[in-house]
């Protein structure tokens, strides 16, 4: 019989039955003494705004951001602001294209976001090997990074072999006992990635793409090393996520993350569980994700995402669900559920067709999955994003498990229409932002429109004339709104043209690059943003 679900995200009733709180399986990280901080929803007097900054744009010196001092000092300055969140994107390692929604694995961190500087306050590299990468501050070169990055993570397991961080062997030793069975099928596929010249799994030999016994023995003996470095890095990103986290609780600032609903087919995930996908026996998919033809894509979209086999899941009580949720609530304090009406229905475009025009909707798990979500871990604190083309039955779903909803006031402030996305139809059960990751920034956003979409932005903020400064003013009227939380990128907060962007959908080359460099701005901006803060009751 299913549990009733409704309610989900309004509180929390203690710890989960398999959830450690930054352990992800490791007893020396699960005694982290960091405290998770309940969302908005989950009080009825509370309101609370936050800031939208993957962590790879933070600034500093390595070229990319990462878990390291600039991580931590960010947190207190979202906290001096008045902040109570940061949103972040998914922190799984990139494969081509650098996208965080398409990762080598759903359960591993990014090694590109292990800080250097950390690894010498734990003994593993001296001051002298930091290695400051010169070039563009405002870009991420993922080429160069991953070289110097690797490099400093080599030499880091070089000394950890030769016996420096000792104190860090029990707790190593730990993690790689409590990590379940994800670290063992990430750190061999990552290593016969390597061995294969960075190939994708199903162009490997027949007995490694089948997983054949005698084929993973040999693998193991002659890939011992790289094995157990690959679990090394994994070790050094939850220990320094672990910290942040710490802090983070300290300064009383939730983190928000992100689970993207699909995996990427060159995944541990795929190659060590393919009975949960919809796979041909030659482990091929059958058919492949996306979204249907719309006013923005005349074929559609064709995501190419591997399809779950629901039954199968359901079958096995939703495990790799489970332990990837685990994994999630390990990584932060509130999950952003990407592509929420994918739980309700999904898009099947058969793998043979050229685009996303032959596909058709599938039902997806819908409750089953939120009920062994619930037997497993209680009240969860999930943020559904139900952007896009929303029917009653995915709205239906959200309702019932008293999830909280996403509106972007650039979507709703153009429309001549009457938007869910204009402020005054934002309940106090969203989240509202001014734009998201993946939309221009409203600077960008603002100059696009037409002079009569701009003349309708500025009648309904009660300005004349055009707007003078356009992300301030939807930053005002998100604040403004009476939703329980609000969200900026802070590409916003700097006022910054479309050079800013992070993501364009459909594009698949030169996203996810641009970093914060102008710490001034930064500071005048989150100054700015306090002072809102407090004028609409959103401090802590």
């Amino acid at each position: 019989m299913a549990l009733p679900l409704r309610g989900i995200g309004e509180n929390l009733i203690g710890r989960p039955r398999l959830y450690s709180p930054g352990s992800c399986g490791s007893s020396s990280i699960a005694s982290s003494s960091f405290k998770r901080k309940p969302l908005p929803f989950q009080s009825p007097l509370k309101r609370e705004a936050g800031v939208l900054l993957h962590v790879t744009s933070l600034p500093g010196p390595f070229g990319i951001g990462d878990l390291g001092p600039v991580a931590h000092a960010w947190i207190d300055q979202l906290a001096a602001a008045g902040q109570s969140w940061w949103q972040i994107l998914p922190l799984g390692p990139p494969a081509a294209g650098n996208s965080p929604y398409n990762c080598y694995s759903a359960f591993a961190g990014n090694p590109l976001l292990i800080s250097p500087e950390a690894l010498v306050a734990d003994g593993l590299l001296d001051r002298a090997d930091l290695k400051p990468l010169p070039g563009r501050t405002d870009r991420i070169n993922f080429d160069k990074v991953a070289a110097s990055k690797a490099r400093s993570l080599r030499l880091a397991w070089t000394n950890y072999r030769e016996g420096d961080g000792g104190t860090l062997r029990a707790a190593f030793a730990a993690f790689r006992s409590g990590a379940s069975g994800w670290l063992e099928d990430y750190s061999l596929f990552a290593a016969l990635h390597s061995a294969n010249g960075n190939k994708p799994w199903f162009q490997w030999s027949s007995a490694l793409v089948c997983r054949e016994p005698r084929a993973m023995e040999t693998a193991h003996e002659t890939l011992a090393d790289e094995i157990a470095f690959q679990q090394f890095q994994q070790f050094l990103f939850y220990r320094q996520l672990a910290a942040l986290r710490r802090r983070a609780s300290e300064k009383e600032v939730g983190i928000l993350g992100d689970l993207p609903i699909f995996v990427a087919l060159d995944s541990a995930d795929v190659w060590g569980n393919p009975s949960g996908f919809q796979l041909d026996r030659l482990r091929r998919p059958k058919a492949v994700s996306g979204v249907p033809p719309d006013a923005f894509s005349a074929d559609g979209q064709r995501w190419n995402n591997p399809l779950y086999d629901w039954a199968a899941m359901e079958a096995d009580g939703y495990a790799w669900w489970i332990d990837r949720m685990t994994t999630t609530l390990g990584q932060c304090d509130a999950v952003r559920l990407d592509h929420f009406r994918g739980f309700d229905a999904y898009w099947r475009i058969p793998a043979s067709a050229a685009t996303a025009r032959t596909g058709k909707w599938v039902p997806g798990p819908g409750m089953k999955l939120f009920d062994a979500f619930k037997e497993a871990f209680g009240v969860l604190p999930l943020v559904a994003e139900d952007l896009g083309l929303i029917t009653p039955s995915v709205e239906k779903l959200r309702l019932d498990l008293g999830l909280p909803s996403m509106r972007v006031l650039q979507f709703g402030l153009c429309d001549a229409g009457d938007s869910t996305h204009k402020p005054h139809h934002i309940g106090r059960d969203c989240v509202a932002y001014s734009g998201t990751h993946d939309n221009d920034t409203t600077v960008g956003w603002y100059r696009s429109l037409s002079d009569a979409e701009k003349r309708r932005v500025a009648r309904y903020a009660a300005c004349e004339g055009r707007l003078k400064e356009p992300s301030w003013t939807l930053i005002r009227l998100a604040w403004a709104s009476t939703a329980a939380l609000a969200i900026a990128p802070l590409q916003d907060l700097l006022a910054l043209p479309s050079k800013a962007r992070m993501n364009k959908p459909g594009v698949a080359h030169g996203n996810w690059r641009w970093r914060a460099n102008d710490p001034a701005g930064i500071e005048r901006g989150l100054k700015r943003l306090a002072d809102l803060t407090a004028i609409y009751a959103r401090s802590p």
